[in-house]
């Protein structure tokens, strides 16, 4: 079955069917949907024209009509100068936005849309404001909106929360771009950020670290549902302490023993744009990660190039899915979750985080937890080596054993 090359409208997704063919979906972001975006989800059928058809004609225009209060998209008009959509459109046109990659990008136009459609109360959206009307005090005051959200439940009540991380990505975006903007445009945009220095208030959640034992049965159950790349995806974030972006973007089939150096793998973290090549096998050859380097053995032996891990079924497409995007993979890492019985707030983010607090629990210095993760510093360790009675009764162990050396010494 050859692979369809026909384009495919925002937020539609094609999946093979067994007979033969695609269906096609209509797959609203999750952001959109936990903002309360009445277009829902739903399947458009195997016919390509009429799939394209109802998303083009229906589902695309009403979604954007939400998104954009009412109004139409402001992408598609051309921002008056001098003002904040004016900004925006000044850093969409720049290297600065147009290398990054599709995740980011998409998250900038969240805070995009977020600040820039913010209604004023004289009706206008600040976007249409003039840069010399916005200060500090109106950032700030819309800051204080942003990050508090009200949304209705099934059952018709009223809810109130919090999400600060989306509002601090927000007014970071903004700041960004106005930044941008005064560089690419001097003399036109005011040399005072009011998105500068505002005291964003951060989030205190945390990552969910999963256990050892909750990473068996993930992988244990991810091969009974016929996922085995999940599986070994989840135990190379284990042991490398490497992001998703990068096991499933960028790990490929050339990294893990190459014929230059054929006991180590190359470990790219593209983050931080870092790269670090782990030994597999000790000064006596015994393998480091046994588990590990016996299923990349068998995938490699399978393949020439190209991505490591890809999907286990049909063509064995990669994870990412057209648009770059990791949705897909999140929703199937999800229902194994689930599917294992294990916490419902675990991610796959969630095992690189329990590598990390592995390492700190195995007294691993600050140092050599870097030199595995590829952190420049090591104020950010605390966010992924979490706190352990472990570590805590360690600490207090080696303190005794030093107290005690002392009074032996004293005698």
């Amino acid at each position: 079955m050859k692979r369809s090359t026909l384009p495919l409208p925002r937020y539609v997704l094609r999946k093979p069917i067994k007979s033969g063919g695609y269906a096609y979906y209509f797959n609203a972001p999750i952001w959109a949907r936990k903002a309360g975006c009445p277009v829902r989800n739903e399947p458009l059928g195997t016919d390509y024209g009429l799939a394209v058809q109802r998303a083009e004609t229906v589902l695309l225009p009403a979604f954007d009509s939400w998104r954009c209060g009412g109004k139409p998209d402001i992408r598609g008009i051309a921002a008056a100068p001098g003002t904040l959509d004016w900004v925006f459109a000044e850093y969409r046109a720049d290297r600065r936005y147009t290398k990054l990659d599709p995740k980011t990008r998409r998250n900038h136009e969240v805070g995009f849309q977020l600040v820039g459609g913010y209604v004023l109360k004289d009706g206008r959206r600040l976007g249409r404001a003039q840069l010399t009307a916005i200060t500090t005090a109106v950032t700030d005051a819309i800051y204080e909106r942003i990050k508090v959200v009200v949304e209705t439940d099934e059952q018709g009540n009223t809810i109130e929360r919090e999400r600060l991380t989306t509002a601090n990505h927000a007014m970071k975006t903004c700041r960004r771009a106005w930044n941008v903007a005064f560089r690419r445009n001097p003399g036109k945009v005011p040399a005072l950020n009011p998105f500068a220095k505002m005291g964003l208030h951060s989030s205190d959640r945390e990552t969910p670290t999963a256990t050892y034992a909750e990473l068996q049965a993930f992988r244990a159950k991810a091969i009974e549902m016929g996922h085995p790349s999940l599986s070994t995806a989840a135990l190379l974030a284990w042991e490398w302490l490497q992001r998703e972006e990068d096991i499933f973007g960028t790990f490929d089939v050339t990294h893990y023993r190459p014929k230059e150096r054929p006991n180590t793998v190359r470990v790219v973290h593209e983050k931080t744009r870092e790269e670090n090549w782990v030994p597999l096998v000790d000064d006596k050859c015994v393998p480091n990660y046994p588990e590990l380097m016996a299923e990349l053995d068998a995938l490699k032996r399978e393949r020439i190039g190209g991505l490591m891990l890809r999907r286990d079924w049909g063509e064995r497409l990669p994870w990412p899915t057209e648009r770059g995007d990791l949705d897909h993979l999140r929703h199937k890492v999800k229902s194994i979750i689930r599917a294992a019985g294990l916490r419902d707030e675990l991610s796959f983010t969630s095992f690189r985080h329990g590598g990390f607090t592995e390492a700190a629990d195995a007294d691993l210095s600050d140092a050599e937890i870097r030199a595995q993760g590829r952190h420049k510093s090591a104020k950010m360790l605390p966010r992924y080596a979490k706190r352990t009675m472990k570590q805590v009764e360690a600490g207090a162990k080696k303190r005794r054993t030093m107290r005690t050396k002392a009074d032996n010494l004293s005698e």
